[in-house]
């Protein structure tokens, strides 16, 4: 099984291992391609300046999403989250590998920004440092959400965040503040929006892979989703896609030419730089792929019942395609790529293609906004363009969902309560197995509750418990860090 060095603690490991070379590791760049003495090096170095990991596998298994399928193979990879155990596995797919590829693509972005600092033509690398400061952004905020209590305005400023780190590490046993939420959200936001203007599409080969314009509006409407900033969510969805309607640019799932695709070219699609959908794209080592569909905690009928199998507000049926049996039910959306250690092994790593970020999303986040700005009939019209798309045989006039359906369907008087359920439902059914889910169970302090099969063992995650916050890393404490309180 892969593992990896937590990057964080890795200089007091690496002193204890190497005491003689420590002082030359610290003086290396995260990337040892060559002397950053061009915008076109500093732009490579970027390449590394996204996390080369996945948060897929364990923010499935928290989520309502999965079940016991009572089969006899468990991964521990799977079964923790799950039952909600802290574990220090530095496996593949890991929270541990992931908090460590988050800070590793930081140390990237600020090797970048500090090599553009020192230039003397630093308007040469505009665009770099763009890329860079809304990189930096990402990792952290993708951190403070899984790492740290989601964000609450009447607590953030109290609650413990994550380190927000702004420079290369270039001392033995340097010592970190986790700070507070607020102070984390603070940084994100100064980083976004200084970085953002800055950002050049031209200056991509392959845009999908970068945060380019359009992504990054993106994340920044993620961002002020969470802060409950509503305003700027709409206004960077707007900028994201300028066109208004968002209809073209969805994955056109219950069209004829995607309903022919064979398993895997549907695989290969979903996650395709050619896929308009498709905002931003990270390459992450993953088992997640070839695994997904066969361990114990996923996808049942009992979780297909309440998700693409029940009734939904436009009366329709959801045009997914559902694949396998009942212990490997599954919605075909990631191709692995093994990469060979050499041309003539015959052993290698798993990589997964992961959609960070698509036009889907920034539908919902927008219709979303829009219910809370009281913007109902925007709201309306972005919910109708993702169903027409997504119900098979789509017909305006049978599937058109207004403001009296909503109510109807969802048994409430409040148009409001019915089309954020709405938009929920749309979104759980939408990301099944890309670990989406999860996010919006923390936003909404959604209770879930995980029991075995045989009902030996059960876990029940109310909005309050601290589990719901995922452990940092035991090695962390190296650094200076408080541990969650568990």
């Amino acid at each position: 099984m892969m593992k990896k060095m937590n990057y964080m603690v890795t200089i007091a490991i690496v002193v204890v291992l190497m005491a003689s070379s420590c002082k030359k590791f610290l003086e290396q760049s995260p990337d040892d391609r060559t002397t950053l003495n061009s915008a076109e090096k500093v732009q490579q170095l970027l390449v590394s300046a996204y996390p080369k990991a996945s948060y897929i596998t364990f923010c499935e298994a928290m989520s309502d999403n999965v079940a016991d399928k009572n089969i006899t193979h468990i991964e521990p990879i799977n079964r923790n989250p799950y039952f909600f155990e802290d574990s220090n596995s530095q496996d593949i797919d890991s929270p541990n590998a992931y908090w460590d590829a988050c800070y590793a693509a930081i140390a990237a972005a600020n090797q970048a920004l500090q090599v553009i600092s020192s230039v003397s033509d630093s308007v040469r690398y505009k665009a770099q440092k763009g890329e860079a400061l809304v990189a930096r952004a990402y990792a952290h905020f993708m951190l403070v959400t899984l790492f740290a209590k989601v964000y609450n305005p009447t607590t953030a400023n109290a609650d413990p965040g994550i380190p927000y780190v702004t420079e290369p590490e270039k001392v033995v046993f340097k010592k970190y503040k986790r700070k507070t939420v607020a102070f984390v959200y603070g940084h994100i936001e100064k980083d976004l929006t200084q970085g953002l203007p800055l950002i050049a599409n031209s200056i991509y080969q392959v845009p999908k892979y970068h945060f380019t314009i359009a992504a990054a509006h993106a994340f920044a409407s993620r961002f002020y989703l969470f802060k409950k900033d509503y305003t700027r969510v709409v206004e960077h969805a707007n900028a994201a896609i300028s066109a208004g309607s968002m209809a073209s640019y969805l994955r056109p799932i219950n069209s004829s030419a995607y309903q022919s695709l064979q398993y895997y070219d549907r695989q290969a699609q979903y996650t395709a730089a050619t896929t308009n959908a498709n905002l931003l794209l990270a390459g992450a080592a993953s088992l997640w792929g070839r695994s997904y569909a066969s361990y114990r905690y996923g996808y049942t009928f009992v979780i297909h019942k309440q998700t693409i199998g029940a009734p939904n507000v436009t009366g329709g049926t959801w045009a997914f395609g559902l694949y396998g049996n009942e212990i490997s039910l599954n919605v075909p959306k990631f191709h692995e790529h093994f990469v060979k250690t050499s041309i003539n092994a015959h052993d290698g790593d798993p990589y997964n293609m992961i959609p960070l970020l698509s036009t889907e999303e920034l539908l919902f986040n927008r219709a979303e906004a829009n219910v809370y700005l009281g913007n109902n009939e925007d709201a309306l019209r972005d919910l109708n363009d993702y169903a027409s798309t997504r119900i098979a045989n789509y017909k305006h006039a049978n599937h058109t969902i207004t403001a009296s359906s909503v109510m109807k369907f969802y048994h409430t008087p409040m148009l409001k309560e019915g089309l954020i359920r709405t938009v929920l439902d749309f979104k759980r059914n939408e990301f099944l197995f890309e670990g989406q889910r999860w996010f919006d169970m923390l936003r909404y302090n959604l209770a879930v509750v995980h029991q075995s099969a045989d009902g030996s063992k059960m876990v029940a995650i109310g909005p309050t418990d601290p589990r719901r916050v995922l452990q940092l890393p035991l090695e962390v404490t190296l650094s200076g860090l408080d541990r969650n309180p568990r």
